[in-house]
């Protein structure tokens, strides 16, 4: 008999924790997706358009040729009104798929958005080297 009582304690502590404490909605809901507007707009002829959650990623290879007008956008989807100048710096760099060469970078910037006009030519991956939040990067012919 010394025996059931432990259990009988153990049993009654397991069902209470089980059943929770206290009232009130204990309703679980998912994260908000992200919202990248750098996506809204239809792809055009000509247009690069990559998204991304997390990273390191890379894309491509692409063939490009021309100006191209490169747009970035990140988001945090738990906080959208979050100062990205205090977080760490999306880094996004063009290099040649077939290994050592000139790499280009794009951007290096703590910052919720990024736009620059360039010059590019050959074919190219698209490496999105850091950032902590889901991304989208634009590239369209200028």
């Amino acid at each position: 008999m010394g025996r059931s009582i432990p259990l009988v304690f153990v049993t009654a502590l397991a069902t209470a924790a089980l059943a929770g404490c206290g009232s009130g909605d204990r309703t679980v809901t998912a994260p908000p997706r992200a919202h990248l507007a750098l996506l809204d707009a239809p792809k055009h002829g000509g247009e690069i358009v990559v998204r991304g959650e997390s990273t390191p990623g890379e894309h491509g290879p692409y063939a490009l040729s021309g100006r191209y007008r490169v747009r970035f956008e990140q988001v945090a989807p738990e906080d959208p009104k979050l100062d990205f100048t205090t977080q760490t710096a999306f880094v996004a760099t063009l290099r040649p798929p077939a290994g050592p060469g000139r790499a280009i970078r794009l951007f290096r910037a703590a910052a919720r958005t990024g736009d620059r006009t360039l010059t590019i030519d050959g074919r190219w991956l698209l490496e999105i080297e850091f950032g902590d939040f889901p991304y989208a990067l634009r590239l369209t012919p200028a």
